[in-house]
C-alpha cells in the first residue's frame, strides 16, 4: 500500500467521524434553511463547486474520472475504479440590519462516493451526500404581553430553533450507446428527520406559565433521477457536450410528532423542570410530495487544457406538499426555482511533469440563483463567485493509482435587509480526496 492509500483511508476514516459528530446536529446557521425542508444541498463536489456548479455536461476532468451524481450519465465515461471524500466547512455572517450582525460557523461531511467501471463504456456508482439541511435560531420580542398596555411592563419572548436534515444513499449506473451517447440513472434512499422548537416564555414574570414546543419530523422513502449527455467532436482533441438531468416527482413517507410541555423560571433565571407531564400527539403519517428538477448543460473542452460551460436548472418547489393535519406547513413560502451557472477549468499542460504547477486545475465559475423562497412578499434571491483547485500528487513510477486533493471557495449572498429579511453573506470551503486506481484487472500469465 503506497503512503498516498494510506492517507486516503486515513482521511475517509477522519472526515467521516468528523462528518458524522457534526451531523449529528445542526449543520447550518441560515434561518431560512426554517422552510421546507430545509436547505437543499446542491450535491456538489470541491470539482463542480470549483466551477460555479456546472456539472450536467461534464464528465471526465483533466483526462480522469469524476464522479458526478448531478448528472448519472457521466457515469459512463469513467474508466478507472474512483473513490472521492470530501468535507464542506462554512463560515457564515447574517445581518438583519446595518448595526446588527452576528457570525457562526459549521463542518459537516460533504460525500462520500465510489464508482467502478462494469464494461468499456459503462460504470456503476454508490455513495452518500447531503439531500437538505436545517438548522436555526432566533428570538422575536413583544413588549406589553401583546396587549399594547403600556402599564404592562412585562414582554413576551417568542423563540424558534430547528436543527438535523435528511441524507441521500444512491446507487446509479451510467452506459455508452456508439461513440456520442451516453445514458444513466440513480436510485436514491433519503432518509432524516427534522427537529422544530417554539418555546412562548415570559422570562421577566416570575411563576408565569412557560411552554415550549417541539416537532419531530421523520422522512424516509426513494427518489429517482436520470440522464443523458450527447458529445460531437468539432476536431480530433475538441468536444462539445450537451447535458440534461432530471428528478422525476416523488413521495416520501412522513410522519410528525408533536411534543407540549410547560416550565417556569427560578429566581436566577434558570428553567425549573415542567410544571406537568409532556404532552406527545403523533400525526397521521402522511407522503410528502418531492417536486421534479430539470437540468440543461453544454460544456466545450479543448483537449485536457480547457472546459468551460453552463448550467440551467429548473425545480417546481411550489408542488413541495405534504396532506393532512400537522404537515400544512410544509409548502408555507415556497415556490419554484431556477439556478444559472457558469465555469470554467484550466490546466496548463498535463504532460509537463517537470513543472508541478502545469499540472494543476485551475477553476472558476459564477452561479446565480432565484431560490424556492419568498418570505414576507420577497423573492429570496443568492449569487456566488467560486474558485477552486485540483492539486495531483505524484504517483511512483510502478503505480497504477492517480490521487488529487481538489479544494474550492464559494463567496456569496443571499436574502436582503428590506422588509424585516435577514441578508446572509457567506464562505463555503469544500475540501476532497480523489482516488483513481486500477482495481479487479485481469492479468495474464504465459
Amino acid at each position: 500500500m503506497t503512503k498516498y492509500t494510506k492517507l486516503f483511508f486515513t482521511l475517509v476514516l477522519v472526515i467521516s467521524a468528523f462528518g458524522a459528530s457534526a451531523q449529528s446536529g445542526a449543520t447550518t446557521s441560515s434561518p431560512y434553511s426554517r422552510y421546507g425542508i430545509g436547505d437543499i444541498d446542491p450535491n456538489w463536489t470541491p470539482q463542480t463547486a470549483g466551477m460555479g456548479g456546472i456539472a450536467t455536461a461534464t464528465n471526465t476532468i483533466s483526462g480522469f474520472a469524476t464522479i458526478n451524481t448531478i448528472n448519472p450519465a457521466s457515469y459512463a465515461a469513467i474508466g478507472l475504479t474512483t473513490i472521492d471524500v470530501g468535507a464542506f466547512g462554512s463560515s457564515l455572517k447574517l445581518s438583519r440590519s446595518s448595526l446588527n450582525s452576528e457570525k457562526s460557523t459549521n463542518f459537516r461531511l460533504n460525500h462520500l462516493l465510489f464508482a467502478f467501471p462494469v464494461t468499456k463504456r459503462s460504470a456503476m456508482s454508490f455513495g452518500l451526500q447531503p439531500y437538505s439541511q436545517r438548522g436555526y435560531e432566533y428570538t422575536q420580542t413583544q413588549s406589553n404581553l401583546g396587549t399594547s398596555d403600556p402599564a404592562d411592563t412585562n414582554s413576551v419572548n417568542y423563540r424558534y430553533s430547528g436543527e438535523g436534515g435528511l441524507t441521500k444513499a444512491h446507487i446509479g449506473y451510467g452506459f455508452g450507446i456508439g461513440k456520442h451517447l451516453m445514458l444513466g440513472a440513480n436510485v436514491s434512499y433519503i432518509f432524516g428527520s427534522m427537529k422544530d422548537y417554539r418555546v412562548t416564555s415570559i422570562p421577566d414574570l416570575y411563576g408565569a406559565f412557560n411552554t415550549r414546543i417541539e416537532q419531530n419530523s421523520s422522512v424516509q422513502g426513494f427518489n429517482y433521477d436520470y440522464g443523458a449527455q450527447f458529445m460531437f467532436n468539432v476536431s480530433d482533441r475538441n468536444v462539445v457536450t450537451f447535458g440534461y438531468s432530471g428528478s422525476a416527482p416523488t413521495k416520501l413517507n412522513i410522519q410528525n410528532s408533536t411534543y407540549v410541555s410547560h416550565f417556569t423560571y427560578g429566581t436566577d433565571g434558570s428553567e425549573n423542570l415542567p410544571l406537568d407531564s409532556v404532552v406527545k400527539a403523533d400525526n397521521p403519517k402522511s407522503k410528502l410530495k418531492l417536486p421534479s428538477i430539470n437540468r440543461f448543460g453544454v460544456s466545450y473542452k479543448m483537449g485536457e487544457k480547457l472546459l468551460i460551460g453552463a448550467d440551467y436548472t429548473m425545480g417546481k418547489w411550489s408542488d413541495l406538499s405534504a396532506t393532512g393535519d400537522g404537515y400544512e406547513t410544509v409548502n408555507q413560502n415556497m415556490k419554484d426555482s431556477k439556478t444559472y451557472n457558469i465555469g470554467a477549468q484550466i490546466t496548463p499542460n498535463v504532460n509537463k511533469l517537470n513543472n508541478y504547477w502545469a499540472l494543476v486545475d485551475y477553476r472558476f465559475g459564477f452561479m446565480y440563483n432565484q431560490t424556492n423562497l419568498r418570505v414576507n412578499s420577497t423573492d429570496i434571491t443568492q449569487y456566488a463567485a467560486t474558485f477552486g483547485l485540483g492539486l495531483p500528487l505524484r504517483p511512483s513510477q510502478t503505480s497504477t493509482s492517480y490521487y488529487k486533493i481538489n479544494v474550492s471557495a464559494e463567496i456569496g449572498k443571499r436574502g436582503a435587509l428590506n422588509n424585516n429579511l435577514v441578508k446572509e453573506n457567506y464562505i463555503n470551503i469544500r475540501l476532497g480526496f480523489t482516488l483513481n486506481d486500477k482495481w479487479f484487472t485481469r492479468y495474464k500469465f504465459d
